[in-house]
């Protein structure tokens, strides 16, 4: 990749095997307050921060009665999950391979800032990433893409690509005015990522890694959008 371009990159469900923790501590938090959610229907909506996925979940009311205390139920036994995270497949070898391409890579989560840290010590990628993002920096989360732009200034780079596991991932860098490259790492289907519009689909971190390095691919990447 050209050093003009960088990259936003996902964390959960790209670099590190959590939606299904996500899904279920949802799940789990949403019924101690009477909430009936499946936690089929909660793994649809992880990727979007928590302040847009309450609202999608339960509405407008539900969020204005419950939001806060499920946001901090969640969180509760989230922490109690972390430990089991695992990185998925691919996850490091890529931070590498970019790193190797002379891109830079910010972390664009909408975690906290302890969870970050936690799944950065996970990868032994300190060395690896210009920076990150949390949820802390915006105001709005996926699939506003206010956090990409926030990624994108902390690059530095005329031009950026968003590499993600789901459609809030594509539709936020879309908002944020980047093109998505869709990981099929975390159960939403290569489908849902096109339809969302996601420029170019893989079917998990290592075919994306066998990519890296073939010319039509890093000149698709070199080509991102400069920011207006």
């Amino acid at each position: 990749m050209g050093r003009r371009a960088g990259v936003a990159l996902d964390v959960d469900g790209t670099l590190v095997d959590s939606v299904h923790h996500h899904a279920v501590c949802w799940q789990r938090a949403l019924a101690q307050l009477g909430h009936d959610v499946s936690a089929a229907r909660a793994h649809r909506h992880v990727g979007m921060g928590g302040d847009q996925l309450v609202e999608a979940l339960i509405g407008a009311e539900g969020e204005a009665r419950d939001g806060d205390a499920l946001r901090a139920s969640h969180d509760a036994l989230f922490a109690i999950d972390l430990p089991t995270v695992r990185p998925l497949p691919g996850a490091r070898d890529l931070l590498v391979a970019l790193a190797r391409e002379g891109a830079p890579v910010v972390l664009a989560s909408s975690a906290s800032e302890d969870e970050v840290r936690h799944y950065l010590d996970l990868l032994d990628a300190d060395d690896l990433v210009a920076g990150w993002t949390t949820a802390d920096d915006v105001d709005a989360t996926k699939p506003d893409g206010a956090l990409l732009q926030v990624a994108w200034r902390t690059l530095g780079t005329e031009a950026a690509v968003m590499i993600g596991d789901s459609p809030w991932d594509v539709l936020a860098a879309q908002d944020a005015g980047m093109p998505a490259i869709g990981v099929d790492a975390a159960g939403f289907g290569c489908a849902s990522l096109r339809e969302a519009g996601a420029a170019l689909v893989v079917d998990g971190l290592p075919d994306l890694l066998d990519r890296v390095h073939d010319e039509p691919f890093v000149q698709w990447r070199d080509g991102a959008r400069s920011a207006v």
